[in-house]
């Protein structure tokens, strides 16, 4: 199931993108609109990381700084927050989780905006939440998030693009579901022959890959029990680098944009270190070890790097002797508070 949706990812950013574009248009009508003191996201697991990327180009293309939201002020503390002059933006796929629903509750009786990007439009965070936007992925029956983390970042990229008001990533985005069906055709098999007997990886992104990692290391964990950790490219050598030994296995995500330069660098001195790099680059970078498909703008290509990566992770599950359908001691909905 997880390959099959995947696999399905395009089909249902296509879906998304031919729906709701009024309400985006007016959901970015206010925004515009809306003097904000503080912006802060409410996730958990694959949700947060697709917040991650939600609030850096939040932060890179409208200068208002961003934070994720510690849930249990919330839920457990009972913090005083102001909630006033607030913009609160939460992802979820079920919708379902307290520890989610909570904050948006408490913030949009506070006076904040609260929008909730989430796949059960009849879930209690759609119904908590002043905008609700559809992710239209339908239903996910893998436990571990494909299609609806890639539908949270087109929806939270549609969120920004018209907030800005910005007709070339409007652009970009309606040509991505032919980028998605690309992207499900780069062989990423060197990765499987170096990763099927691994027992541990690091996985480095920066800037806007940053969030990439941080999903490709939970689905290492979730799919294929393969201990990974990721790392921002300018964390490496405060610490995570004593962890390297000859053949230690590195994946580097070194998409399009400012941030490319000093991980292709990255790669070369780990390479220089005895790391098994796997460079995922575009096809313009001659030390690529793995294709990195780009979209129509560089802030959209990790949309389109999550997804060659799907494709091979659940692939690697199964060379691992795994079923990427069945992870150890996990649901698909996980209720905290």
């Amino acid at each position: 199931m997880m390959l099959k949706e995947a696999l399905s990812a395009a089909d249902c950013v296509e879906q998304q993108l031919a729906q709701d574009t009024d309400r985006y248009a007016e959901l970015g009508r206010k925004l515009r609109s809306t003097p904000f003191n503080s912006a802060l996201t409410v996730a958990r697991g694959s949700s947060d990381h697709a917040c991650n990327y939600i609030a850096y180009l939040i932060m890179s293309r409208l200068g208002r700084v961003v934070a994720s939201l510690p849930m249990s002020l919330v839920t457990l503390h009972k913090s005083p927050l102001i909630t006033r002059d607030t913009l609160v933006v939460s992802v979820s796929q079920s919708g379902q989780s307290p520890d989610v629903v909570e904050p948006i509750r408490y913030f949009r009786d506070g006076g904040a905006t609260t929008v909730a990007l989430v796949n059960d439009t009849d879930s209690p965070l759609a119904h908590s939440a002043e905008w609700a936007m559809p992710l239209r992925a339908g239903k996910e029956q893998s436990v571990a998030a494909t299609k609806s983390f890639i539908t949270s970042l087109v929806a939270g990229a549609r969120m920004v693009a018209h907030w800005q008001n910005d007709p070339e990533l409007l652009e970009g985005l309606a040509a991505l579901p032919a980028a998605l069906r690309a992207a499900c055709e780069v062989d990423w098999s060197p990765a499987i022959e170096v990763l099927a007997p691994a027992r541990n990886i690091m996985v480095v992104g920066r800037g806007i890959s940053f969030p990439v990692a941080l999903e490709a290391s939970l689905k290492f964990k979730e799919t294929s029990a393969l201990q990974a950790e990721a790392f921002s490219g300018a964390e490496i050598k405060h610490g995570p680098m004593a962890l390297i030994d000859e053949g230690y296995p590195l994946l580097i995500f070194a998409t399009r944009g400012p941030t490319q330069a000093g991980l292709l660098a990255l790669a070369e001195e780990m390479r220089g270190r005895g790391a098994r790099v796997l460079l995922a680059a575009p096809e313009d970078v001659a030390s690529r070890d793995l294709t990195l498909p780009v979209a129509a703008t560089p802030d959209l290509d990790p949309i389109v790097a999550i997804q060659a990566f799907y494709v091979m992770a659940a692939k690697l599950s199964a060379a691992r002797g795994l079923d990427p359908d069945r992870p150890r001691h996990l649901n698909k909905v996980t209720k905290t508070h």
